[in-house]
């Protein structure tokens, strides 16, 4: 049945929504269908290792900024916004038509979030859709409560630190700090809660909506069905290279999604060289810039630790860059015999391998997912979105991390003593060590069983399917 299927993936330009729409791809073709895969011309043109796989193909089209979008002006965001809403809906448009003039119709529409647009297109046209929801189901309910009858609930609490926020469905509470970023009261991103609004307002005009979530019946057994009653969502994760999880396609080792990048030098050797369970993986995302204070507690902690690490610092663009800001004891890293400091990596085989430890990360729902996958405990440092919320589920629910969050001087600024604290607790061998790692392997098994032939990501996939096979 499936092999009748002719997907249209549009992802928005952000190398977080590219990577598992990529691996959502690759995962429908081996399922028999054909995939378009769409996004700018900007991010298409820098897509390295792009699958050259049968029944897989890409279409880029223009969001006015062929050469790059590099401006964080608030005001130009939102212009960027409408600009990508008006060029990407005439796009879809035209190829949806071309695709039926042409006898070969597309079956079904896919897309990520920020992307609202996408789904009127496909309404406008009669043409099956879903939503792609890159994130955690968990941060899906909390949007969904806020966004229907509990949103001044939500707002009042967390005007309170030490308030607990219940919401239907969920045995955990959260904090004010505990919420995407951009419920805070501390969000200047207006637009992205006006697409959120416009987004979930689409779903509420479907009968039967269709969410398709990167993430595992396991891991948010809950908050899957915390909203079944009102949207039903279903867990297809997780959306990374196979590779890594059922070892059926070796050759998958790379997301196929990373943008250009320098040569990533031997840190695989490197790491063959260290003792199993003994490497801090230091990673901040591809997006995410640290202010240099915190960078230099962040260095002064693994110096002072005598751990053995590898950190991740990617290379600023030329309009991001300041005179001062080189770290002070750069020089005392790269000479460190402990530490080895990369400009990238691929982090699934980093994470992946035997003598990484310990990861300390920004808590993006991707490196979130690939750590859970590689039975890797975390130290949270979440900085906005949805990270605050992913931070939460790792060191309340699945309890296989900790979050950095004491011991913050009066620029929030996180002191190096609060970090090398929270690394040595995790990869210290300790009682409390042993419990995260041994929770961190549970985590492990399920998210790999999961994408295995009858695990409940695979059936509900074959599922999803049938459903579309028979509109």
């Amino acid at each position: 049945m499936s092999h009748n299927h002719n997907f249209l993936i549009v992802t928005y330009p952000l190398q977080g929504h590219i990577n598992p729409a990529l691996q959502f791809a690759k995962r429908l073709v081996t399922m028999g269908a054909h995939v378009t895969f769409t996004t700018t011309i900007y991010l298409h043109r820098r897509l390295i290792n792009k699958p050259t796989i049968p029944n897989l193909s890409f279409a880029a089209f223009s969001d006015g900024y062929d050469d790059g979008y590099n401006s964080n002006a608030i005001v130009d965001l939102s212009t960027y916004m409408l600009e990508l809403s008006s060029r990407g809906s005439e796009f879809l448009r035209n190829i949806i038509l071309s695709a039926k003039h042409g006898n070969h119709p597309f079956t079904c529409l896919a897309y990520t979030l920020l992307l609202p647009w996408a789904a009127n297109v496909a309404r406008e046209l009669q043409l099956p859709y879903a939503l792609l929801w890159i994130q955690a189901a968990t941060v899906f309910d909390i949007y969904y409560y806020y966004l229907h009858e509990h949103g001044d609930y939500i707002t009042n609490k967390s005007k309170d630190a030490t308030c607990n926020i219940e919401l239907p469905g969920l045995s955990f509470s959260l904090k004010s700090r505990d919420l995407p970023s951009f419920l805070q009261a501390s969000n200047i991103y207006t637009f992205i809660l006006s697409s959120m609004k416009e987004q979930f307002r689409i779903l509420d005009e479907e009968t039967n909506p269709i969410v398709l979530v990167n993430t595992v019946d396991e891991f948010e057994l809950e908050s899957v069905r915390a909203i079944d009653d009102k949207i039903k969502m279903i867990p297809i994760g997780p959306l990374i290279p196979s590779a890594y999880l059922d070892g059926k396609d070796l050759t998958d080792t790379s997301f196929g999604g990373d943008v250009i990048r320098v040569d990533s030098e031997d840190y695989i050797e490197w790491l063959d060289s260290k003792d199993e369970s003994s490497v801090v993986y230091v990673s901040f995302g591809s997006f995410s810039v640290l202010p240099k204070k915190q960078m230099e507690e962040f260095a002064r902690a693994l110096l002072d630790s005598g751990l053995n690490f590898l950190w991740v610092i990617r290379e600023k663009k030329v309009d991001e860059k300041k005179e001062d800001d080189e770290l002070s004891c750069k020089e005392e890293l790269e000479k460190n015999v402990n530490g080895k400091i990369v400009k990238w990596c691929s982090q699934v085989e980093v994470l992946s391998h035997s003598s990484v430890g310990c990861f300390v990360t920004h808590c993006g729902w991707n490196s979130t997912t690939e750590s859970l996958v590689s039975g890797v405990p975390m130290v949270a440092f979440p900085q906005w979105t949805d990270q605050s919320t992913n931070a939460k589920l790792i060191e309340d629910v699945w309890k296989c991390g900790v979050r950095m969050d004491n011991n913050r001087d009066e620029e929030g600024i996180v002191k190096a003593d609060e970090i090398r604290r929270c690394l040595e607790l995790v990869i210290g061998g300790g009682e409390k060590g042993e419990e995260l790692k041994r929770n961190a392997e549970k985590w492990k098994s399920l998210g790999r069983e999961a994408v295995k032939e009858g695990g409940s990501s695979d059936k509900n996939l074959k599922s999803f399917l049938h459903h579309i096979g028979s509109i």
